[in-house]
């Protein structure tokens, strides 16, 4: 089929698209439009009236206290075996970059024993005189992947390319089989976001911008995870799944992360729905509330849409699990006091740190009082029990006696890694072939190079091992495979000659270079971005490219990435490009659709077809059937080995955005806005400042007066330890920075020193954790040969030009700590003003180091 029909067919709307009527989403109309957007969805899983006799009987013999326990989901770091004997939690999970004993390599007979642990801890009555068995919720993403040596498959987006429902469930069911070696029961699966903005850091937890991919797999992978109904529904070699998060995280303004989706109620429903709908169908039985808000106001604490829409008029008679402390963003709600969330309609608190204990006396208490209703607690405990007699925990053996339990070698099996193998190679898109010069003959001498080439961690990305699949080494994948072990396997046993070099030098000039580089690994709030240029502060991976380019060498690109990003600059220097997103553990199956076998053939062509629009500019955000729709390459685009090629080398390179013309950013004028907080820095220790005085040890800070009321802030320490101030986000997320580098902007703040001069000096800035001193992504630029005639008392304006650490490799689309002043000696000074600002006429000017 020639490329021009191809195209036309993609431009025909789904008929629920096109028939979409914007309705009022605002006050008591709500109600009225419920019946006309909201189907009932007919699940495959009907009510059993044995189990409802079962539940009525349990519930009856339940105190309060054992009832509102049910609704309580801890987190294994801030819980025992005996807190779970004493008070017998419904459920507890562990989080991203959690693990038993706090051991990152922990192993399955850990896992097992901390779900054998607890489960005996929940059904010993000697304490409370009841037996209900605990439930375990992981975030097996995409495989088991907070455990060493697991199946890592493509993270979603690249799932969403490959299109391919029946793949879909067969890796459902093996991420399944792998959970229950480690003797957990639930996993948070699948995200169901329809992504609308890729500027969102969980683009990749997104199957497609268009909700007709996510409805279909969302009904394959809860099938993958559950069973099927009527036939192997919950039986003993399948889990829990959940449908999340409900609803709308996927189209926030500007895709900030837990920010507002403002669309109609039908958009709500025709866009960010399908995924419930197909979910629900396939008898999913919990849903996870999202972070988000709609119009205002947060989801965990919305009424209509977890009472009256999920339950009352779709029919959903699971339950509904909060996000990590997602009630305590509720208006008025704290993460240990929080009646609003139940009576929105939240079944279990998701509830890590210590404030489950606060929370349970509260929601007892509010029941007690009669703010929570009693029937509204029992309506949540027959939820949660529903589930658990669903899945047979009051009748499977415990954790440690299930059928796949403790049988390690299901861990990366070879039959999952072969799966996982098929979804690498269907999830790769082929976006440019220019001459053909893809695939390649193995028996050439081809250069590998790039960053990514040969990094498990970075090619399987966030939510990998850690919350944010950073500091993993490829050691920390046992089975597993990086790109190049693939190429350099094939190249070597063809005959031909492999030469691996991340900075693309070469002894030999080769025949040609595949370059592997992309996105560092990230999770939710870290990934958010400003807009979708790659590398904007980072030219590393481009002058790579070029570089090879001007000798003569053609280039295979191939990119690693969470979302399609403006890479116009990259595209223009390669001759083949393929996006081959996050493809998680099995890396080598990509040297399977790059290169020909042996014999001169074709092993696997690409079949992977674009799930998301590739943006024309930086900041454009376009989704298909948009009314002014212009991609730089289509949704369903993909090319295949003998298509005519479509890019020329000459697109434009001009990352135009509208933050070209960036305002200054204030990070401190007397106030610090949100997302920042001003710290207290002593070596290693860190304090926040919550007063106008705060001292660390021997480090002291107290605000001061300039042009208004405490606008400014004074600091003085008497030792020789490194100390001083920082600023960086509250929350610990990273912040893309990079339009204020483009705009050729400085650091600027002014400073008073006193006669008690520093021995050093320097301003830092750094995408590093909270307190680093001395990580591979941060800038120093001494201060003290600029100031040191500078007059005692009065106050100077100090400019520092950004591209100063750019050039020490800071990532400005990754920035945590945009300010960092650091002494050593006795000493003291004042600063104020703050900025990212273009410098000052009077700005004493600081040159590069």
């Amino acid at each position: 089929m020639k490329l021009a029909n191809k195209l036309l067919l993609l431009a025909v709307p789904l008929s629920c698209l096109a028939a979409c009527k914007t309705l009022v989403t605002n006050g008591n109309e709500k109600l009225n439009n419920t019946a006309q957007i909201w189907p009932v969805i007919k699940s495959e899983v009907p009510k059993n009236t044995d189990i409802e006799r079962r539940i009525d009987k349990l519930i009856a013999s339940m105190t309060l206290e054992q009832k509102v326990a049910q609704m309580m989901q801890p987190e294994i770091r801030d819980i025992t075996v005996e807190d779970m004997r004493r008070y017998g939690f419904g459920s507890y999970l562990n989080g991203g970059g959690s693990f038993p004993n706090n051991n990152k390599h922990s192993t399955p007979a850990d896992w097992i024993k901390l779900a054998e642990d607890m489960y005996q801890a929940s059904i010993d009555d000697s304490l409370d005189g009841i037996s209900i068995p605990t439930m375990w919720g992981t975030d097996a993403v995409h495989g088991h992947n907070n455990v060493i040596g697991a199946t890592l498959f493509p993270h979603n987006i690249g799932l969403g390319a490959a299109n391919n429902p029946t793949l879909i469930e067969q890796i459902a069911q093996v991420t399944a089989t792998e959970v229950m070696v480690t003797g957990i029961d639930w996993v948070f699966a699948p995200t169901v976001a329809t992504v609308r903005d890729d500027r969102w850091g969980r683009t990749y937890e997104g199957y497609s911008e268009d909700p007709e991919i996510v409805k279909k797999y969302a009904n394959a992978i809860v099938k993958g995870l559950q069973g099927h109904a009527g036939k192997d529904f919950l039986a003993d070699n399948r889990v829990i799944s959940t449908v999340k998060h409900f609803i709308g995280d996927g189209g926030t303004v500007a895709g900030d992360d837990q920010g507002d989706n403002i669309d109609s109620e039908q958009t709500l429903f025709d866009v960010h729905a399908q995924g419930y709908v197909g979910g629900l169908s396939a008898g999913a039985q919990s849903v996870m509330a999202s972070f988000n808000s709609w119009h205002g106001e947060k989801i965990h604490g919305s009424k209509y849409l977890l009472t009256d829409v999920l339950k009352n008029r779709m029919g959903f008679d699971g339950f509904v699990v909060g996000d990590w402390n997602g009630h305590g963003q509720i208006a008025g709600c704290t993460n240990d006091n929080c009646p609003q969330a139940v009576n929105a309609g939240l079944d279990m608190y998701m509830v890590p740190t210590d404030a489950w204990k606060g929370l349970m006396q509260n929601t007892i208490k509010q029941v007690n009082q009669g703010i929570i209703s009693q029937a509204r607690i029992d309506d949540a405990v027959r939820r949660i029990l529903r589930v658990k007699f669903r899945a047979g925990l009051f009748d499977k053996p415990s954790p440690a006696k299930r059928l796949f339990s403790g049988k390690t070698e299901l861990i990366g099996a070879e039959a999952h890694r072969k799966i996982a193998r098929q979804a690498v190679r269907e999830s790769l898109v082929l976006l440019k072939n220019k001459n053909n010069i893809l695939p390649l003959s193995p028996k050439k001498h081809i250069l590998v190079a790039g960053d990514a080439a040969h990094n498990i961690g970075k090619q399987s990305g966030g939510w990998t091992i850690t919350w944010q699949g950073t500091n993993n080494a490829n050691t920390d994948f046992p089975g597993g495979s990086s790109i190049l072990d693939g190429l350099k396997s094939q190249i070597t046993a063809a005959g031909g000659q492999v030469e691996f070099n991340e900075q693309g030098k070469y002894s030999t000039k080769p025949d040609v270079a595949i370059v592997v580089f992309g996105e560092e690994p990230y999770a939710e709030g870290h990934g958010d971005r400003a807009n979708l240029a790659y590398q904007r502060s980072k030219k590393t991976d481009l002058a790579l490219l070029t570089k090879l380019k001007a000798d003569g060498i053609p280039v295979v690109s191939v990119f690693i990435s969470g979302r399609p990003m403006w890479v116009n600059p990259e595209l223009n220097a390669s001759d083949a490009f393929v996006a081959a997103w996050l493809p998680g553990s099995e890396g080598k199956a990509i040297a399977d659709v790059l290169l020909t076998d042996a014999n001169g053939m074709v092993q696997h062509d690409f079949v992977g077809k674009l799930s998301f629009s590739w943006p024309k500019t930086a900041d454009q955000m376009v989704n298909r059937f948009d009314k002014d729709y212009s991609p730089l390459l289509p949704y369903g685009f993909g090319l295949r080995y003998g298509d005519t090629n479509i890019l020329s080398d000459h697109l434009n390179e001009v990352a135009t955005t509208h933050h070209s013309d960036a305002q200054a950013l204030v990070l401190f004028n007397g106030q610090v806005p949100a997302p920042w907080q001003m710290q207290l820095l002593l070596n290693n220790q860190v304090q926040t400042i919550n007063s106008s005085t705060e001292q660390l040890a021997n480090l002291n800070f107290r605000t001061i007066d300039r042009f208004v009321q405490e606008d400014a802030v004074k600091l003085s320490a008497n030792e020789m330890k490194t100390s001083g101030v920082q600023l960086m986000t509250g929350n610990g997320f990273r912040e893309d920075l990079s339009s204020y580098l483009e705009s050729d902007f400085s650091l600027t703040f002014a400073v008073k020193l006193s006669d008690k001069r520093p021995q050093k000096l320097a301003v830092n800035m750094s995408c590093e954790s909270i307190g680093d001193t001395a990580g591979s992504c941060r800038g120093s630029v001494d201060l003290l040969p600029a100031l040191q005639k500078m007059e005692v008392n009065t106050w100077q304006n100090v400019a520092v030009p950004l591209s100063c650490f750019a050039n020490q490799l800071v990532k400005f689309d990754q920035i945590v700590v945009p300010f960092q002043l650091t002494a050593v000696g006795d000493w003291s000074l004042s600063i104020s003003d703050i900025k990212l600002a273009k410098a000052p006429e009077d700005a004493k000017s600081i040159s590069c180091p």
